[in-house]
């Protein structure tokens, strides 16, 4: 098996793996679970392994101060993140939720334009054109009520709150594995739930009974937390970025797909068009540059000559 081959497989597997999220939460939320607890053993099971992980690539542990800081940082945003999202589950079907989540990289270049006055061209700006007319579309459930409107704010917070761990992980200058890194920041998340979950009076841990469960909990954990990391950093090591964060597309299709085969969740036309016109927006802001270099040049052929004309787009 070709390297180029290898990488698109391992990027399917890490995609996969990370669209079961939504569905093993819907599980244990059937079984009268709240969010808090379910995120507080996704986060327990995954920094485990991940820490296992860490010892058997015998990995070091030590962090200076300013990097535990910053990952303290990490960890309160993305617990704000994983927190909004799970807790929209309740109020959309799994496939809408992962596809709306899935537009954080429009929001992250919104929020490098406004902050850091990084120029917008006009792939990004369509993007959010498209990005508008996808949320747009999906604001209707499969009966065609409208989705509660806590349930969009709750979404599009936890969008917002990973584009900002993204950039302050590339803006942070901190240089470490994606594994050490993940362990810190799950384990700083599992700390700000944890104590989330004490200081509000509805939001207390339950405790796990029956062996499906476990097997759940634990499956949170696994499945797209270790698995997907792992497997992402396989295949950007094998075909780069780009084409694995293009790959993270099968995401919110397997959440879908899988709704409909274990949740009866209905896939209408018009929710599978806004969520091709997210996933489109998603491809061009990841593409931006490859887009404008590929239509910088435009060949026109007038009277058997070739006329080369460079277009500069801005």
């Amino acid at each position: 098996m070709s390297q180029h081959l290898k990488g698109y497989l391992y990027g399917c597997i890490a995609a996969v793996s990370y669209g079961v999220n939504p569905i093993c939460a819907k599980y244990l939320y059937q079984d009268g679970y709240n969010s808090n607890s379910v995120l507080f053993y996704r986060f327990l099971f995954g920094s485990v392994m991940l820490g296992l992980l860490m010892l058997v690539q015998r990995k070091s542990f030590a962090i200076t101060r300013r990097e535990g800081k910053v990952l303290s940082l990490l960890g309160a945003v993305f617990a704000v993140s994983s927190l909004t999202y799970f807790l929209s589950f309740h109020y959309m079907s799994a496939g809408v939720a992962a596809t709306l989540v899935f537009a954080y990289p429009v929001f992250t270049a919104m929020l490098m334009a406004f902050f850091f006055k990084e120029r917008l061209k006009w792939p990004s700006l369509l993007a959010m054109l498209l990005t508008v007319g996808g949320i747009a579309l999906l604001y209707k459930d499969d009966s065609g009520r409208a989705i509660a409107l806590m349930g969009i704010v709750l979404i599009l917070v936890s969008a917002l709150s990973y584009a900002i761990y993204i950039i302050v992980v590339n803006r942070s200058g901190i240089v470490m594995s994606s594994v050490k890194l993940t362990f810190y920041a799950m384990s700083s998340c599992l700390v700000c739930l944890t104590l989330y979950a004490l200081l509000t009076p509805t939001g207390e841990l339950q405790m796990l009974h029956t062996p499906m469960q476990w097997g759940m909990a634990l499956t949170l954990g696994l499945v797209p937390t270790v698995i997907s990391l792992v497997f992402m950093a396989m295949a950007i090591r094998c075909i780069g970025s780009t084409p694995t964060a293009i790959m993270g597309a099968l995401e919110p299709v397997t959440a879908a797909v899988l709704g409909i085969m274990l949740f009866g969740e209905v896939m209408t036309l018009r929710i599978a068009c806004g969520i091709m016109l997210i996933l489109l927006s998603v491809i061009m802001i990841i593409l931006d540059d490859k887009l404008r270099r590929a239509l910088a040049n435009v060949r026109v052929v007038r009277r058997g000559r070739l006329i080369i004309k460079k277009i500069r787009w801005r």
